[in-house]
């Protein structure tokens, strides 16, 4: 349900301060997790989009599922907290149809922080790689989306998951995944561009996360 993708490190949340002399205990400082139910997870969205930032190109999937498991129990370290094992993509762009393609598999999910007031985890999927084409020129235009190149399977997306509504999201910002490899996309696209992934994913079954 980025990020970069080897797993990362467990990091304290810093603690906002409410006011002069009181802390806030909105935002805990992380240790450890308690996940309930865990196990197998599914996770569908609508709207899912791969934006070059720079050319301001937007690849839209109409829609997009991830699949994998979580760990369960209490006592649980933030990385490597979860696995996404299997990942497809329904997409378009201005000039066709596109194919997007999950690569390093499986991605995995790491916790860094809990807001208690909201009852959100912040964190990221790591080890992410995708191969995209578009499918309707010729020559086909195609690119990988990376971290640090196009043969390193080493992107991370920085994500929230909310325990109210079991809402996994990817956001834009934060990551690190760029674009590689572009060949035949018009300028569309640019070698070494930043990428940004953003979709709201419905989590099933609905899970629990908690720290501590």
């Amino acid at each position: 349900m980025r990020t970069g993708i080897g797993a990362v490190l467990l990091s304290a949340a810093a603690v906002l301060a409410a006011g002069p002399g009181t802390a806030s205990p909105v935002v805990a400082a992380t240790t450890t997790w308690t996940v309930h139910p865990g196990g197998a997870v599914t996770a569908t969205a609508g709207k899912t989009t791969l934006t070059d930032t720079k050319t301001g190109t937007t690849v839209s999937c109409e829609s997009s599922g991830l699949s994998g498991t979580l760990k369960s129990g209490a006592g649980l370290p933030g990385a490597g907290i979860g696995t996404i094992t299997a990942a497809a993509f329904r997409c378009s762009t201005p000039i066709g149809s596109a194919r997007l393609s999950p690569r390093g598999l499986p991605w995995h999910l790491n916790l860094s922080s809990f807001n208690r007031g909201t009852q959100t985890s912040r964190g990221t999927i790591s080890h992410v790689q995708l191969a995209f084409s578009i499918l309707d020129v010729s020559p086909s235009c195609s690119a990988v989306v990376s971290g640090t190149s196009g043969t390193a399977a080493d992107g991370t997306v920085t994500i929230t998951y909310s325990d109210q509504g079991a809402r996994l999201k990817l956001r834009p910002a934060g990551g690190d995944l760029h674009w590689y490899h572009a060949q035949h996309c018009l300028g569309l696209i640019g070698n070494g561009d930043p990428a940004a992934f953003s979709a709201v994913y419905a989590v099933s079954p609905a899970q629990t996360v908690t720290s501590p």
